[in-house]
């Protein structure tokens, strides 16, 4: 049965720059060798976290890039902007509006601290327990 965790940000750090989160949620998923994709919300969010995933830790390096620029099964964090055909992994992280509909083990949801942001995550959380996934919830 897939699980869905959901992240609710919540300290500081992660309010001022959410993408943070994100970069710490790819970091133990490589520290534990589970090929992740993170589905961007847009173009510009994947190039922010391209950048970010080079810079927020000096001491961590996390093989990843934008889905479609070299060999893609190869890449340990591949960051998938809308409409870029990308294969399915077992772990993904969804930044978008809408329930993810790809297969996967693990769905993690990184919901941001405003609350009119967090409404769609209530949707979503609905969505993936009609879908009979395991749910969870994590204040960060």
């Amino acid at each position: 049965m897939p699980q869905a965790d959901f992240y609710l940000i919540d300290k500081p750090r992660f309010r001022e720059q959410p993408l943070l989160l994100v970069c710490e949620l790819a970091r133990r998923a490589y520290d534990k060798r589970q090929p992740t994709l993170i589905l961007a919300r847009d173009f510009s969010q994947a190039e922010a976290l391209d950048e970010l995933l080079w810079s927020f830790d000096e001491d961590a390096f996390i093989p990843h890039q934008i889905a479609g620029d070299y060999d893609d099964a190869d890449t340990a964090v591949l960051i998938a902007p809308p409409g870029l055909d990308t294969p399915d992994r077992a772990l993904i992280i969804n930044l978008r509006d809408e329930p993810c509909a790809r297969a996967c083990q693990r769905l993690l949801e990184v919901v941001p601290a405003d609350a009119d942001a967090r409404s769609g995550s209530r949707e979503r959380w609905r969505a993936y327990q009609q879908r009979g996934y395991t749910l969870a919830k994590h204040d960060m």
